[in-house]
């Protein structure tokens, strides 16, 4: 299956009169929205703008999709959930974002829905990879700067590798583009198979990083209350993916395996020190 990226300035999700032409001069058999604005924090001042990327912007690459014959698979976040739950989310769960980013991708979700019947909602989780910023990285970059880090030890969920999620994305395509019958639309999780906080999560990633010869610090706990941020987190970002796995057949590799991988791939190739 080829891949062809369509980005910026060609496809600007904050500007929707560019969706359509930018999806027709690729020619597609499928669509992946993944497009996001993902500034957690930053959107609770720019909540228009979260709004026009997450909800409109999104809506109209499903919208193309329709008026071009075509699946549409976008990606989705656990901040759709206020985190009050007892073990792993389900798709049923009901929905109550905590912030304008959730809020905003919840909308999203409902707007691919109503422009595509022939869509994939998927919702992932705490998504690191070897490119742009993310935890993995930033634990890196603090490791070589000081000998201890305060990370939250009070929220829960699944770290989740992007290379990942493309994998199961290169799983799922070809199904929704060869199999004309298929049916079962709709939303899915689909996370790093078990479960850490992000205490347990830092120490993990400093472990790799030490036996591999890179930076270490060790990780003090805290709690959410000694870390303020101006958008709330859910407690709990813990997802099921037994029906990602029961439809499609595919499962996410453990975290902790996922994460060795990346950190191996950051070190050999110093963007964690860069980034």
């Amino acid at each position: 299956m080829e891949v062809v990226a369509v980005g910026r300035p060609a496809l600007d999700l904050a500007r929707p009169d560019t969706v359509l032409a930018a999806l027709e001069a690729a020619r597609p058999d499928i669509v992946v929205s993944a497009a996001a604005y993902t500034a957690v924090d930053q959107a609770e001042d720019e909540k228009d703008l979260a709004f026009a990327v997450n909800a409109t912007g999104a809506g109209k690459v499903a919208e193309a999709a329709a008026r071009l014959g075509v699946p549409v698979i976008h990606l989705s976040t656990d901040y759709v959930f206020d985190g009050g739950k007892d073990g792993a989310y389900v798709e049923t769960d009901p929905t109550a974002p905590l912030g304008v980013y959730g809020a905003s991708k919840l909308a999203g979700e409902q707007a691919v829905a109503a422009a595509n019947p022939r869509h994939l909602i998927l919702r992932t989780a705490w998504v690191y990879s070897p490119f742009g910023r993310n935890f993995v990285k930033t634990m890196l970059r603090l490791a070589a700067d000081r000998d201890e880090i305060a990370v939250v030890a009070d929220q829960w969920g699944n770290p989740t590798s992007a290379l990942d999620i493309a994998d199961a994305i290169l799983h799922a395509a070809p199904r929704l583009r060869d199999d004309k019958n298929f049916a079962a639309f709709g939303i899915y999780h689909l996370a790093g198979k078990g479960d850490a906080n992000w205490s347990g999560f830092a120490s993990h990633i400093l472990d790799i990083s030490k036996a591999l010869g890179g930076p270490h610090a060790s990780v003090r706990d805290i709690a959410t209350a000694d870390y303020p941020t101006k958008a709330r987190r859910p407690a709990n970002s813990r997802l099921s993916n037994a029906k990602f796995a029961g439809e499609f057949g595919w499962q996410a590799p453990g975290w902790r395996e996922a994460t060795e991988g990346v950190v191996q791939r950051l070190l050999e190739t110093k963007q964690a020190l860069n980034a």
